[in-house]
């Protein structure tokens, strides 16, 4: 093929990337009438190139994985809230169980939590590994992966291959957004892959969502709410939210005064 229009092409896959801060293969190769072989290979060269960053079928722009809020940021946000989530979000956890853990402030929360009982954990969250170290009978897995600096956690492709290796009883994860039409969705569509993945080995999920988060859209969907069984979130929760996601047959679980 002429090097020119492979080169065109290219220029032209960074700036599509660019503008929508993620695109599939499959739409890629739609566009530009080649095989989706054809884009993968395009999107290898053009990630060692540092143009890009690929993704579970797919591409995500550079600028997505620093969209972000850094984890002693959300560490400090709503505080109460989210221990008082993860401490109810832990009674549902039983010997022997194995249960994914996101990198979420309050997944850490949790890891803090969680008694020392002979469970399996599988999480992407180096925080959240290096708090159940300490605790003997937890065995812990860690995704591997691209180290994100901010969320001091795995990412990428890497870590979604690992996932797919395991099966869980439960994912626990959270969301920047919760919307009664849209589901759940994240900023960041690199943590939104890991969540989506969770979710997919799971029997069950458990949403960890304070009432910030309520009627809040993001870029990225994660998941419609026949996706996730159980959702624990706080008093202050809009009640409209509380009564919608119970006529869609997900269970609610408000804590707090």
């Amino acid at each position: 093929m002429n090097a020119m229009l492979v080169a065109e092409r290219l220029q032209k896959i960074v700036e599509l990337v660019s503008e929508k801060g993620s695109i599939r293969n499959t739409e890629l190769s739609a566009i530009f009438h080649v095989t989706e072989e054809t884009i993968r290979r395009d999107l290898y060269k053009l990630e060692r190139e540092g143009k890009l960053l690929r993704s579970h079928g797919g591409a995500v722009s550079i600028r997505e994985i620093h969209t972000e809020t850094p984890f002693d940021i959300r560490e400090i946000t709503n505080i109460h809230e989210k221990q008082l989530i993860a401490l109810e979000a832990v009674q549902h956890i039983k010997p022997s169980d194995r249960i994914a853990l996101d990198a979420s402030s309050t997944a850490w929360y949790m890891a803090k939590m969680v008694p020392d009982i002979a469970i399996t954990v599988l999480t992407n969250s180096m925080k959240v590994a290096i708090e159940l170290s300490a605790k003997e009978k937890i065995q812990i897995i860690s995704t591997g992966g691209m180290l994100s600096k901010k969320s001091l956690s795995f990412v990428g492709p890497l870590a979604e291959r690992s996932l797919d290796l395991y099966h869980v009883n439960k994912s626990f994860i959270s969301s920047k957004g919760a919307y009664l039409e849209r589901g759940i969705s994240e900023s960041n569509e690199l943590q939104a892959l890991i969540k989506k993945k969770m979710i997919s080995i799971a029997d069950k999920t458990f949403l960890l969502c304070d009432f910030s988060k309520f009627g809040k859209q993001h870029l990225t969907q994660i998941a419609d709410w026949n996706q996730i069984h159980h959702v624990i979130t706080d008093v202050k929760t809009d009640q409209k939210f509380v009564e919608g996601l119970q006529r869609m047959s997900v269970q609610v679980k408000l804590v707090g005064d």
